[in-house]
Parts: structure tokens; C-alpha cells; sequence
């Protein structure tokens, strides 16, 4: 009988083990950043309410990569081309009120820092900014940025660590409120991470 009763709790915890590897290789979780703070980092917080699924989730704003010349459509960039996280397109926070922004300073450095929720192999992330007088009025386009990255880091098909800093020089001539467009581009799917970090020059 004891016999039995240990095979049977064997064979229970391997049944749980075996749900909780599909559960969690199913899911879709993977990064954001939290420095500057990310618009879906704010979200989840709770700095920024009513943000819909994107508080539960702010590691999942995947989209097509290949930006600038592909990737999310003009619109849709800080939600990666996914509707479910569209509030992270809009111009105002879901309360009508701005989007809190980070104060930096231009030609300084800045440290980019990144949570991880699942570690894919990367070929790179590179960082975006909004031109000066560029429209604030409406969802962030191709043309309210300056497409080539103030800031390229190379990864090399490596996986990150489950936290990735990174330092690097904020641009010039900026002032005002701005957006940073971060992209975490994985090296063997088609897709990229998109993030939105609101900035104050």
C-alpha cells in the first residue's frame, strides 16, 4: 500500500509540473522597460489607471520588427500594432491627463534598463526620439521621430539576464516634452518588443 501511495503522489507531481510547463510555455510574456519608465510600466504600477489588459501584462507589447521601414503601423507604435494595448497609443493617459514624463537631460548619459519575463535570443535594441515640434496632438507616427536610433546596442543572438541595463548618451538640441521609442528586436522570430517612455528636456 505505501508502495502505491508513492507512486500515485509521483505521478500526481508530475502531472502538476507538466501543467505548469505548458501553462507557463504558452504564455505570452517577455519585457519592458522601467528606466526611463515605460508608458505599459505605468500602467502596471498603478501610476497611470484605467489602462485596460496592458496593466496584467506590460512585458507583452510584441509587434512585426524590421522598424523603421516595418514593423506596427503609424498610430500604433507605443502598442506594438496590438489593439488590446491601444491606450498605449494615445496622446493622454485613459484619464485625460498627460503622460507622466522623466526628466533627462541632453548629451548626458542615461542608464536604459529592461525587465524580462522570458529571455529570447536578441540581435539587438535600439532607442528612438521625437523630433523637435513634433505634432503631441495625436497617437506617435514615423514622422514625429527621427528614425535613425540616437542609440544602437548590439546583442549578438545572446539571451539577456531577467534585468538588462545599458548606458548611453541622450541627444541634443531637445527640449520640452518628448517620447523615447525603445526596440528590443529577438533574433530568431519575426518580432520585436516596443516601449514608449514619456521624457522631459
Amino acid at each position: 500500500m505505501r508502495t502505491k501511495a508513492k507512486l500515485s503522489a509521483a505521478v500526481l507531481g508530475l502531472a502538476t509540473a507538466g501543467a505548469l510547463v505548458l501553462s507557463t510555455g504558452t504564455a505570452s510574456s517577455h519585457g519592458y522597460t522601467d528606466l526611463p519608465p515605460s508608458r505599459q510600466y505605468l500602467c502596471a504600477n498603478g501610476t497611470v489607471a484605467n489602462c485596460g489588459d496592458i496593466q496584467w501584462e506590460p512585458q507583452s507589447v510584441e509587434g512585426p520588427k524590421g522598424f523603421p521601414t516595418a514593423g506596427p503601423a503609424d498610430g500604433q507604435l507605443c502598442s506594438g500594432g496590438n489593439s488590446r494595448f491601444s491606450q498605449l497609443d494615445a496622446p493622454r493617459t485613459p484619464s485625460g491627463g498627460a503622460w507622466p514624463t522623466t526628466k533627462v537631460t541632453g548629451g548626458q548619459q542615461y542608464t536604459f534598463q529592461w525587465q524580462f519575463t522570458a529571455r529570447h535570443a536578441t540581435t539587438d535594441f535600439r532607442y528612438y526620439i521625437t523630433k523637435q515640434g513634433w505634432n503631441q496632438d495625436h497617437a506617435l507616427t514615423r514622422a514625429d521621430l527621427n528614425t535613425t536610433p540616437f542609440l544602437t546596442v548590439p546583442y549578438n543572438g545572446q539571451q539577456p539576464p531577467a534585468t538588462l541595463s545599458h548606458t548611453g548618451t541622450l541627444p541634443t538640441g531637445l527640449s520640452g516634452h518628448h517620447v523615447i521609442l525603445g526596440v528590443w528586436t529577438i533574433a530568431d522570430t519575426g518580432n520585436a518588443f516596443y516601449t514608449c517612455s514619456d521624457v522631459e528636456f
